[in-house]
């Protein structure tokens, strides 16, 4: 069995809907059943005897884009455990880029930062060369970048809080840095924190990192470790955006690569390119009278 379940917009919806049946008969996949599954009639469900998840993907994408999609082999339903990146995920920006601005080399940062999340540049050697670069920027220009340019991803507050609600423990694992990350968390309301740390020594960042790197191997580390934790059969939920989320968006039950870029958004069997972050919840169908508002 496949289930695709994807929100698009509204306009030629029918239409659509019948090519793309008529392109997936063409693939030698035939449609079950396909319904809508909420009042507003934006959630569309298409369901397969068999067939190939790629394929499927491949021609709902050809015929609903943009559109947000879930592809799995069963109902989805509420996770037990949500894994997320936090840059250009759960807030709009990527923290490195934003306080290199305050050090006059956000340009510059930014490309490095641009080529790594596309898969171009080994991360380790990409973060490295990027920390380097903020040598003697002091340390409180962290608290003024996050005061001054560090927002929530629309929908953030409400995928966490409503995730909890239903009892799922959340963790944000991050690339990025704990002075950043720590106070995300906070406000989005995660309950567990990972990431790399920078160092500091008389006020001012040295250039260097402290202690293990957090890479695209220790995401998906934390993933399974965390599942091992909750037991067998647990269904997990990770989002992401760039190449090192991949690991993490293969191996959870649920991988929705949100606004992500192409590398990462091909390995997840989900993804987020219309709505906002609650798109998720719609997609695992927890119904929006139960959402909890942040």
């Amino acid at each position: 069995m496949l289930i695709a379940r994807l929100i698009a917009e509204k306009a030629s919806l029918e239409s659509r809907l019948d090519a793309a049946i008529a392109g997936l008969e063409g693939e030698g996949m035939a449609v079950a059943q396909a319904q809508m599954l909420n009042a507003g009639r934006d959630l569309l469900q298409i369901s397969l005897t068999d067939g190939d998840p790629q394929r499927l993907r491949a021609v709902l994408d050809a015929h609903f884009c943009p559109s947000d999609m879930l592809v799995t082999d069963h109902e989805p339903r509420v996770p037990q455990l949500f894994v997320s990146d936090m840059d250009s995920t759960m807030i709009g920006q990527e923290c490195i880029d934003e306080l290199a601005d305050y050090a006059g080399l956000k340009d510059k940062i930014a490309d490095i930062t641009e080529r790594a999340m596309q898969g171009e540049l080994d991360f380790e050697s990409a973060l490295r060369e990027r920390v380097g670069l903020l040598r003697g920027l002091e340390e409180g220009a962290i608290n003024q970048c996050l005061a001054e340019r560090i927002r929530p991803m629309e929908g953030a507050r409400t995928l966490v809080a409503t995730l909890r609600k239903h009892g799922c423990k959340t963790v944000l694992v991050t690339g990025g840095f704990h002075h950043f990350a720590d106070p995300v968390a906070e406000m989005l309301g995660f309950e567990r924190v990972v990431g790399n740390r920078l160092e500091v020594a008389d006020g001012m960042l040295t250039g260097g990192l402290v202690g293990a790197i957090t890479d695209s191997s220790v995401k998906q580390k934390v993933l399974e470790e965390e599942a091992a934790l909750l037991g067998e059969g647990i269904a997990s939920l990770a989002t992401g955006d760039g190449a090192n989320d991949i690991p993490m968006l293969q191996v959870a039950t649920y991988g929705i690569a949100y606004r992500a870029k192409p590398k990462a958004r091909s390995a997840a069997n989900g993804s987020v390119d219309l709505g906002d972050l609650t798109s998720v919840l719609q997609l695992l169908g927890i119904a929006q009278s139960e959402w909890v508002a942040g």
